[in-house]
């Protein structure tokens, strides 16, 4: 049986549209049973009505508190069939901080991606404050949610160069194309059970290694490296 999905969104949800991708390609054993916005006017919403995705959208602003709002998605979600130990809620630019109430109703089961490498650059801009840092480095991160922002234990990370002087939107973008790649194998092994969580350490049985440098020195590095300092076994 596909394993149930919950998809959040606020805006583009391209990240939804790579989800789906990978579950039409069957890469991804996985059912996204609801796309839930607080935006009526969302992309995400749209993506999933051509595939005949159920949706909802629920404003914040109609409810009295963050917790009432949340309880709400929580009933919304428990109706397509997503609840604890049977699915995941996931997290593809949803433009709100949840609360413990909900986090509660999905334990280790709700995951989010932001485009930086955390914990560096927490928050809404976190592509465009790397680039505004001057990294050599930027990336992509899927991880659990708890109750800080961009902060719960860290599945997947992935890396791209990030060049002096380079515009925040450009270097966006090549981050976004990872993240096409790395949610969506974040979730395949969640579906699979082959995630534990020891901590802040999130367990991936059966991963391939890192796909940069060797098995035993898995690396990447910005600028590139001159021959005569490549590690040994390079």
């Amino acid at each position: 049986m596909p394993f149930p999905l919950a998809v959040l969104v606020s805006g583009s949800g391209s990240n939804l549209q790579s989800i789906l991708d990978k579950i039409e390609a069957g890469s991804l054993k996985a059912e996204v049973r609801v796309v839930l916005s607080n935006k009526p006017d969302a992309l995400g919403l749209k993506r999933a009505e051509k595939l005949d995705i159920p949706t909802r959208v629920l404003s914040h602003t109609d409810f009295a508190s963050r917790e009432a709002f949340d309880q709400e998605m929580v009933n919304v979600i428990n109706t397509h069939g997503v609840r604890a130990g049977t699915g995941a809620v996931v997290l593809a630019g949803f433009m709100r901080m949840l609360t413990p109430e909900f986090l509660r109703a999905f334990p280790q089961a709700v995951l989010n991606i932001h485009p930086a490498l955390l914990p560096s650059f927490p928050g809404t801009h976190g592509a465009a404050d790397a680039a505004k840092y001057g990294v050599r480095l930027a990336g992509c991160t899927v991880h659990f949610v708890d109750e800080i922002m961009d902060h719960g234990p860290v599945i997947i990370q992935a890396v791209v160069p990030a060049f002096p002087g380079e515009e925040a939107q450009p270097l966006a973008a090549r981050i976004l194309k990872l993240e096409h790649c790395i949610y969506p194998q974040a979730l395949s092994w969640l579906a699979q059970g082959q995630l534990s969580i020891e901590g802040r350490h999130v367990h991936v049985q059966g991963a391939s290694p890192a796909c940069c440098g060797s098995q035993q020195h898995p690396y990447m590095v910005s600028p590139g490296l001159e021959p005569g300092f490549l590690p040994k076994d390079a």
